[in-house]
């Protein structure tokens, strides 16, 4: 570090020599960098938006023999937050998809197929379920999409799948009809009710969880410990701060973040965290109770077809309404301030 420091200084000053470099963990960083005559300038990369990855995607579909059909832009909008490296992955797995079918056009399938496997991983078809470890894990898939169609601001449900994917026994592909910065209130809620739709939806049918929703519940409980403690989009907590990341990483601390609280504030914190995820697990089952019939219609598509596309899960939802979030239920009231007794007038 000071071998650095000591070459980016410099001896003489008209040398014109610019250095530059990048990360992808400016939180590790040594801040005598950052300091006035280092680093000057930071800019921050983020993820490309629409425009941007309609225009990655045409770099990288130059030289590879795609067929007219395939239309770029509609492969854009599906990609949100896909990085450039991710978008020229997704065109390199099509056109390895096309080579292994003999063909000489990437086709829209191919295309289709490589988003899904840069999202969830490897199709593992040799993967063997027993009957009953494929019901469940069909009414878990069910779950999650019928509950995701369901909430008012969730994202559209493009494909629901019961084939291993990585992982994941099965999978849900949930795609934002536009990028998005800003996350409110009520799209947190209606996410936390998707992810625990799966769950719901074991206990429902079958009155004994499983632990395949491990993922779901170590999600929600991140989202809903967010909404609490930095967010501020919890009442019984306010609009404050609590555990601010430490800026020191680098020498050697964990990054969780210094303490700045107390055990009873700690309480309050997870009393509130378990009330969001509880709260949102009891809407996931009320709405697959009430749409039983179709969670059971579901399931046993999954378990015949195994994979459903956008259209057939469409003949499966129609005449569904989604259901508008119910009122919040405030939490518990802030303990007063301590106050000491009343000054004396003069």
């Amino acid at each position: 570090m000071n071998q650095i420091l000591v070459e980016m200084d410099g001896f003489d000053t008209n040398t014109n020599v610019i250095v530059i470099a990048a990360t992808n963990r400016p939180d590790i960083l040594d801040p005598a960098l950052l300091r006035p005559g280092r680093f000057d300038r930071h800019i921050a990369v983020e993820p490309p938006d629409l425009e941007g990855r309609k225009a990655i995607l045409a770099v990288h579909a130059k030289g590879k023999p795609i067929d007219p059909n395939v239309n770029l832009t509609l492969l854009a909008r599906r990609t949100p937050g896909f990085t450039g490296a991710d978008l020229a992955n997704v065109l390199n797995e099509a056109a390895l998809l096309a080579a292994r079918r003999g063909d000489q056009m990437v086709t829209g399938p191919d295309v289709e197929s490589a988003v899904e496997r840069v999202m969830a991983g490897p199709e593992k078809k040799a993967r063997v379920m027993s009957e009953r470890e494929k019901r469940v894990v069909a009414y878990h898939e069910a779950g999650h999409a019928l509950v995701g169609h369901l909430v008012p601001e969730g994202d559209p449900i493009h494909k629901v799948s019961i084939v291993s994917r990585g992982r994941a026994l099965g999978w849900t592909l949930a795609l934002p009809e536009e990028d998005r910065i800003l996350h409110t209130r009520s799209q947190l809620l209606d996410q936390l009710a998707m992810l625990l739709g799966g769950r719901s939806a074991e206990e429902l049918v079958f009155g004994d969880p499983t632990t395949g929703a491990q993922n779901d519940i170590e999600r929600a409980t991140q989202i809903a410990r967010s909404m609490v403690t930095q967010w501020g989009m919890s009442a019984a907590i306010g609009p404050v701060q609590l555990g601010a990341p430490d800026g020191d990483v680098f020498v050697g601390r964990d990054g969780t973040g210094a303490r700045e609280f107390s055990e009873t504030v700690a309480t309050r914190i997870d009393g509130e965290v378990g009330r969001l995820v509880g709260e949102a697990r009891e809407r996931a089952t009320d709405l697959l109770r009430r749409e039983r019939v179709t969670l059971d219609r579901l399931a046993a598509a999954l378990v015949e077809r195994e994979t459903l596309d956008v259209d057939e899960l469409a003949v499966i939802f129609a005449g569904l309404v989604p259901t508008a979030l119910p009122e919040p239920i405030p939490g518990p009231e802030p303990p007063e301030p301590v106050r000491g007794p009343a000054a004396t007038p003069a």
